[in-house]
């Protein structure tokens, strides 16, 4: 069936999620697996969304707003912008590929890191666009590189804020100093998936570097901090102009009604992220100072995960970790690594124990 493909499809292969719980009860009959691969909120949803998602249920015979208007119009209030600079997304996941879709033929350029999240390179792929994946520099973004692979052809530059899967991030200055010396004529997407977790005083909030350049998108999703991943809801800010333009590929009804309802809740429940918040800092601090007691290397993150090279086979830890009954994620990019979400910590303890156990 190859032929009914492009190549680039053809050579594309599935992304590959965290392995669910329910997958490994299946597979090796553990009733009570722990998952620490996906970067999920380990203190589930916000409360207020779970109500606020149960009182529409009764009207999901309905469509959606497809303007999703009172979303947009929450999300204005809270960062001070125009509705019509913002677009939601099924998921943020969905807007890094509806920029490509909306932005660049087979004809353009696409530059990102590597590694970083994959869906950038699959975007590409998947759309035949030709891509410049730039090697990170002591596992953070090298803009100086990123800056240097653009071409009079690149029309998009995706910069991972904090990155996936390595937790590293690039500082307030250097990311302005970036924003500026892009060429105009390029867009430039900011995925902030992560910004909520951040912690560094350097860290840039990239709203607030609108000023900077015309041609910036800035993407965040209700996946992570708000814990509604299972609802996929995101959003993308920028000019009304690139907005409107990602509004006509866009699908119509993107953002389902529970998903809606359950953001604009979430966003009203600052509680629910300050625990959130204070959680991941402190078992991100204690699990890391305990791995490093075990002699690995931890890379520093800003993100709700952190990247632990093993000095070994991380596939091999992967595997052996999941007769455990805990479930981390090993990366082909990195092989001597895996990636851990940080958990509660007896969770996280868990970890620790059954990685000891394996490491001996």
């Amino acid at each position: 069936m190859s032929h009914l493909v492009s190549p680039s499809i053809e050579s594309l292969l599935p992304y590959e999620g965290g392995k669910p719980v329910e997958e490994l009860a299946r597979e090796l009959g553990i009733s009570d697996a722990i998952k620490l691969a996906s970067n999920e909120n380990p203190l589930g949803p916000s409360p207020k969304a779970l109500a606020a998602a149960r009182a529409v249920l009764n009207d999901v015979h309905r469509y959606p707003d497809a303007n999703a208007f009172k979303l947009r119009e929450r999300l204005a209030a809270e960062h001070g912008v125009p509705m019509a600079d913002i677009i939601q997304g099924n998921g943020s996941n969905e807007l890094l590929d509806l920029a490509v879709r909306t932005f660049c033929t087979s004809e353009h350029h696409i530059v990102f890191a590597e590694p970083a999240f994959v869906v950038y390179r699959i975007a590409a792929l998947a759309h035949g666009v030709p891509f410049t994946a730039v090697p990170v520099r002591d596992l953070t973004h090298d803009l100086e590189a990123m800056l240097a692979a653009i071409t009079p052809r690149t029309r998009l530059v995706f910069v991972g804020n904090p990155n996936n899967p390595t937790g590293t991030y690039v500082s307030l200055d250097a990311l302005s100093r970036f924003l500026r010396a892009v060429p105009p004529e390029v867009i430039v997407l900011i995925d902030e998936a992560y910004i909520e977790y951040a912690s560094a005083a350097d860290f840039p909030d990239c709203l607030k570097l609108r000023g900077e350049r015309e041609r910036l998108i800035v993407c965040r999703t209700f996946s992570k901090i708000h814990g509604l991943a299972g609802l996929r809801v995101g959003y993308g800010v920028s000019t009304a102009e690139l907005v409107g333009y990602m509004n006509r590929v866009r699908a119509p009804f993107n953002v389902g009604n529970l998903g809606q309802v359950a953001a604009i809740a979430a966003l009203d429940d600052v509680e629910h992220v300050r625990q959130s918040h204070q959680l991941n800092l402190s078992e991100r601090e204690r699990v890391s100072a305990a791995l490093t007691r075990l002699g690995l290397s931890v890379t520093p993150s800003q993100a709700n995960f952190y990247l632990v090279d093993m000095k070994q086979s991380g596939r091999a830890i992967y595997d052996a970790l999941l007769q455990k009954g805990v479930i981390v994620r090993p990366f082909a990019s990195l092989p001597n690594s895996v990636r851990v979400t940080v958990g509660k910590p007896v969770e996280n303890d868990r970890f620790l124990k059954a990685l000891g156990e394996v490491l001996s």
